[in-house]
């Protein structure tokens, strides 16, 4: 039974020997790979398919609709599948393109039917805080996947690092403390394996599950990393329940964005209190998104409707008053200021006063992040 294995990132050099080590290490394996960089130029997305021995092939696949990624995806799984019905291959490595983000191939994989075994993202920790504080766009610097793209490298990378179960971690000897510090903070649930150690081969075939890995990068799901220091580096886990003052908030958003390297996490406004709004800042650059309601704000009906582990984080958080509806930020940065961030964050909330008008007051606050949302 073929076994897929998706290794991504956007540290070429990292991502590239832990493909070589998978191949190396692993019977009967291949490596696929798209190379979207000259797209734009040839109209084309260049396929390498190769093992332990060499380039066994390589081919062209057009640009679908001028993205590359939509070729990607066109072309990848008709590959896949030549070599499942070839019965040759024990395990095809998928090594994504530098932009290209795990959670959509791990899922256009899936849908196929194909077993994933693992997700793996390739880190070198010399990079690690140079991409995260990278805001360039992706089309800037050549690693836009379609004309449309509006990524940041340092949004980008953070995906990729989060997604992953696993990281690849090769040996940099202009690498840290902090810079391994630094790592562990981001994603302290990943099982970290180093490139030279040769372990890759012993988690490729544990299994990887799709709806399980999106459900975790849900912002109201979602497993944030806990308070630490170390190293210089530290995470700060700000938590509250009561409303932020629209305008507030709006105010403080360059401060609190440029505040860390990474922050993350949900938050609800006064003047929209039933909408959960997701908090996604790296390399200098905010995103705010709505993820939905709040499940305080359905009807008791509409609940059979939401997924368990939903259901399971509202409960484990549930407030008399205000149910899952909450703040919680989280900041990951060397050099972080928590008492800064604690004071900034805590005079964005409602006052005492504006918070005992009631909510019908606070709907009638001054919209801030309507344009913001919008985008």
């Amino acid at each position: 039974m073929l076994t897929v294995a998706l290794v991504g990132g956007l540290h070429s050099d990292a991502r590239r020997a832990a493909v070589d080590r998978l191949l190396a290490d692993v019977p009967g394996s291949v490596a696929l790979h798209h190379d979207l960089a000259t797209a734009p130029e040839t109209g084309t997305v260049a396929r390498t398919v190769r093992d332990a021995t060499g380039v066994l092939s390589t081919g062209e696949t057009p640009l679908v609709n001028d993205c590359a990624c939509c070729a990607l995806r066109a072309d990848l799984v008709p590959e896949l599948e030549r070599f499942r019905d070839s019965g040759l291959t024990r395990l095809a490595v998928v090594e994504l393109w530098d932009s290209v983000e795990p959670k959509a191939m791990a899922e256009v994989v899936a849908s196929a039917g194909f077993r994933i075994g693992a997700v793996v993202t390739a880190v070198d920790p010399a990079l690690l805080l140079p991409y995260l504080g990278n805001g360039d766009d992706l089309a800037d610097v050549g690693l836009a996947a379609a004309a449309t793209d509006r990524r940041t490298v340092a949004d980008t990378w953070a995906r990729q690092l989060e997604y992953a179960p696993v990281l690849a971690v090769t040996e940099n000897p202009e690498a840290d403390s902090e810079d391994r510090a630094l790592l562990d903070q981001l994603h302290p649930t990943a099982r970290r394996i180093p490139v030279e150690g040769g372990g890759l081969a012993a988690v490729v075939f544990a299994g990887f599950d799709v709806e399980a890995a999106a459900a975790a990068q849900h912002p109201a799901c979602a497993l944030l990393p806990q308070e630490a220091d170390d190293h210089g580096v530290a995470t700060y886990v700000w938590r509250h329940h009561r409303p932020f003052h629209p305008e507030r908030l709006y105010a403080a958003l360059e401060d609190l964005t440029c505040a860390a390297a990474r922050s993350r996490g949900r938050f609800y406004l006064a003047d929209r209190p039933d909408t959960l709004l997701a908090w996604d800042a790296a390399g200098g650059a905010l995103c705010v998104e709505s993820a939905g309601p709040w499940l305080a704000s359905l009807p008791d009906a509409a609940w059979e409707l939401v997924p368990p582990v939903r259901r399971a984080a509202a409960a484990l958080d549930w407030h008399p008053e205000h149910g899952d509806r909450c703040q919680h930020l989280v900041f990951t940065s060397p050099g972080l200021d928590r008492d800064g961030l604690a004071e900034v964050l805590g005079s964005c909330l409602l006052t005492d006063a504006e918070y005992a008008a009631g909510r019908e007051s606070w709907k009638g606050l001054a919209s801030a992040f309507d344009t913001l949302l919008e985008v």
